[in-house]
């Protein structure tokens, strides 16, 4: 048997072992998440050095690991490594570094291990390949590529939000362009889009049945068990009508071009999809700080 097998992946994450070496985390077409070892990649003139770096793909020569007594195997080596592919212009800029790191947290939460990893592997390189390609001038772009991002990774793990119907009523959500004031609901654990006229309605039919209930308790006494009520889905966020537009556009293949959308109108859209993802993945994106650090401040200076 074989002791040795080719991969052609996408690094995502690299850490220090030993006084030499790194462990690679590498996103591979044929294999998923794989962890290996970079022998002597911290070394001034390893060959691996530069292509150990994060975002950097390579076609892969891997040593696998050993036994070493009753102990578990130790890592899979990297034996030859060919540079097929780099993205040098996300590591000059910070916005565009940041919306990267953030696309690959959401990668190594989805990715499986063991297992062919096509689509998932494709799309990341088609983000960080837009990233790569916008003007360095272009902030506003970079976050609304992020969010379309982050929406096309979740519609590949089955969760997309729904953002064309009210989850109350089903009904089709159309922005009224007549009314300054119009917006539309977005809550996390209904799944989506929430027509706010139908929310309100079904809040005041609960508060009467509540009030109702603590004169005379709903209690069916054949069973000597109280009837529960469904408790009404909690409102996450409020969209303007340009922001809800904003979001239903990130289901297009492209980012189409709205002439009237701010980079703050982008910010909120890219926060209510993070609260979102954070809510399925079980826990924080914790890149997405850089996020608003960097373009959260830029705006605020710039108002």
């Amino acid at each position: 048997m074989s002791r040795t097998y080719k991969a052609t992946g996408i690094n995502l994450k690299a850490q220090a072992l030993g006084e030499s070496d790194k462990i690679v985390t590498i996103l591979t077409q044929e294999l998923g998440l794989i962890r290996v070892v970079a022998p002597g990649a911290r070394k001034q003139n390893s060959t691996l050095g530069g292509r150990s770096g994060v975002f950097v793909v390579n076609e892969l020569l891997i040593s696998q690991g050993r036994y070493q007594g009753q102990s578990k195997p130790t890592l899979d080596k990297i034996s030859q490594a060919e540079t097929i592919k780099t993205y040098p212009g996300l590591a000059k800029d910070l916005g565009k570094l940041a919306a990267s790191q953030y696309l690959a947290e959401i990668v190594l939460s989805q990715a499986l291990s063991e297992q062919p990893q096509v689509e998932i592997y494709e799309l990341l390189n088609e983000y960080l390949q837009r990233l790569e390609d916008l003007p360095k001038t272009e902030g506003v772009s970079i976050v609304a590529h992020l969010a379309q991002g982050v929406f096309q990774f979740l519609a590949l793990a089955g969760l997309t939000p729904e953002i064309e119907r009210c989850c109350l009523t089903q009904r089709p959500l159309v922005p009224d362009w007549k009314n300054p004031n119009w917006q539309v609901g977005f809550s996390i654990p209904a799944g989506g889009t929430v027509c706010l006229e139908a929310w309100e309605s079904l809040r005041k039919e609960r508060d009467k049945v509540k009030l109702k209930s603590e004169v005379e308790p709903i209690v069916d006494r054949s069973y000597q068990t109280i009837v529960h009520r469904q408790d009404l889905p909690v409102i996450s966020s409020r969209l303007t009508a340009m922001e809800f537009v904003m979001l239903q556009h990130l289901s297009q293949p492209e980012i189409i071009n709205i002439e009237a959308a701010t980079d703050y109108g982008w910010l909120s859209v890219e926060q209510i999809l993070r609260q979102y993802a954070q809510y399925h993945l079980g826990h924080p994106i914790r890149s997405a700080t850089l996020i608003d650090s960097y373009f959260v401040a830029n705006h605020d200076a710039t108002v």
